[in-house]
């Protein structure tokens, strides 16, 4: 009896050793991916709604609020920080920098996108179908209001900087929800599609927003090379 009794909690210590284990292993592979540090700091960097200047939008709070849940699970410190008030580099700590450029949503976007992805251009609101669209290289990804949305997603890491930026520039604060909660899921899926995670620019579609809200999303392209071109 007393051997089966050592028997069963063996067995038990084994399970528990190698399911802990386990998910050790993919909380250093998410890390990894979105280039977090376990004792780090992660900085949030969040814009607003659309000309409205000090006012975020309740979906980017959400996009927030998955980067800080993510930051946690891997042993971060979180800071946040409008991009209103926010300037200088991120030095040592991962950033997540939320939001698009247009009506100076997030200010801190338009200088990434111009300092870091000069391929990239983000086409201003207006009446006809290039009306927010995203533009790298020959592609160009159109905006149908909650129907059809995008996200570019890049991570990359400032000369200035020890530690990556990984930027959530979507149409909309939807957009932004969209893609953060897709890149949680599908991290190791991505990353088998690029040629490195250490620099990448990639393309999240969200479809059929009006039924299935920010968890519709899929991969649409990997656009690293266009993007950081000169």
């Amino acid at each position: 009896m007393l051997i089966g009794l050592a028997t069963s909690l063996i067995g038990g210590a084994f399970v528990w050793l190698w399911e802990h284990g386990k998910n050790a292993r993919v909380l250093r592979r998410r890390a990894d991916f979105f280039g977090l540090v376990p004792g780090g700091t992660c900085l949030i960097v969040i814009g607003n709604k659309y000309n409205a200047k000090g006012v975020a939008t309740h979906k980017e709070i959400r996009a927030a609020i998955e980067v800080a849940t993510l930051a946690s699970q891997v042993g971060c410190d979180i800071v946040m920080e409008s991009s209103d008030d926010f300037r200088g580099s991120n030095d040592d700590r991962t950033e997540f920098c939320i939001g698009g450029p247009l009506g100076d949503a997030n200010v801190r976007t338009g200088g990434h996108l111009s300092a870091h992805l000069p391929g990239v251009t983000i086409t201003p609101y207006g009446p006809g179908p290039d009306s927010v669209a995203i533009v790298v290289g020959e592609n160009r990804y159109r905006f149908e209001h909650d129907h059809v949305e995008h996200a570019l997603v890049a991570k990359f890491t400032p000369p200035e900087a020890t530690r990556p930026v990984v930027l959530l520039c979507g149409q909309s604060s939807q957009a932004n929800h969209a893609a953060i909660h897709y890149l949680k899921r599908n991290y190791r899926e991505i990353a088998d599609r690029l040629a490195t995670t250490e620099r990448f620019c990639v393309v999240i579609k969200v479809l059929d927003i009006e039924t299935y809200g920010y968890q519709r999303a899929s991969f649409e392209r990997d656009v690293t090379r266009d993007a950081f071109a000169p």
